[in-house]
C-alpha cells in the first residue's frame, strides 16, 4: 500500500510538472502570436496533451492527500463510525467507476494504437498518446482507492476531501 502511495505521489509530481509546462507553452504561444506575429504549430496541441496527462496522473495523489472536493455538510454531523462508513462507500464507488473507466479506456487506447489513428492536426500525432493517459490515470486511481480502502479501518480519516462549509 505504501508502494501505491509512492507511485501516486511520483505521478502527481510529474503531473504538476506537466501543468507548469502547459502554462509555459501557452505563454510562449501568446507571446509568439501577438508580439512577434509568428504562431507555433506545436504549442496548442502539446499543451493540451500536457494538460490531459497532468490532470489524469494527479488524481491518485490527490486522493491519497485527501484533496478532492467533497461536500460533507451532512456527513460531518454524523458520528465518526458513520462518517467512516461513508468514506468506505465513497472509496468503493471510486474503485468501481475508475475500474470501469480503466478497462474501457484501455480498449479505446488499444484500438487507436492498432489502427494507427492520428489527430489530423498540423502535428498529426497518434491519438493513442493522449488516450493512454485514461487507463493509466484511472488505473492508478483504482489502485490508490483500493489501498485507501484497505487502510481505512486503522486510519483516522473521516472524510475524503478538504472541504469547508
Amino acid at each position: 500500500m505504501i508502494f501505491i502511495s509512492q507511485v501516486s505521489r511520483i505521478a502527481g509530481l510529474f503531473g504538476a510538472v506537466l501543468m507548469a509546462l502547459t502554462g509555459a507553452m501557452l505563454t510562449f504561444e501568446v507571446v509568439a502570436r501577438y508580439f512577434f506575429i509568428k504562431p507555433t504549430i506545436w504549442a496548442a496541441e502539446l499543451s493540451q496533451l500536457c494538460l490531459i496527462w497532468g490532470c489524469l496522473l494527479s488524481m491518485a495523489w490527490l486522493l491519497s492527500m485527501r484533496r478532492h472536493i467533497t461536500v460533507n455538510a451532512v456527513t460531518s454531523l454524523l458520528p465518526k463510525t458513520a462518517q467512516k462508513a461513508c468514506v468506505a462507500l465513497a472509496l468503493l464507488c471510486i474503485v468501481v467507476f475508475s475500474g470501469i473507466v480503466t478497462i474501457w479506456g484501455w480498449d479505446i487506447f488499444y484500438d487507436s494504437f492498432s489502427r494507427g489513428r492520428t489527430t489530423g492536426s498540423l502535428l498529426n500525432l497518434p491519438t493513442w498518446v493522449a488516450e493512454l493517459s485514461v487507463p493509466l490515470g484511472f488505473g492508478l486511481l483504482t489502485l490508490q482507492a483500493v489501498a485507501d480502502l484497505i487502510a481505512l479501518p486503522r486510519d483516522a480519516t473521516s472524510s475524503l476531501g478538504a472541504s469547508h462549509e
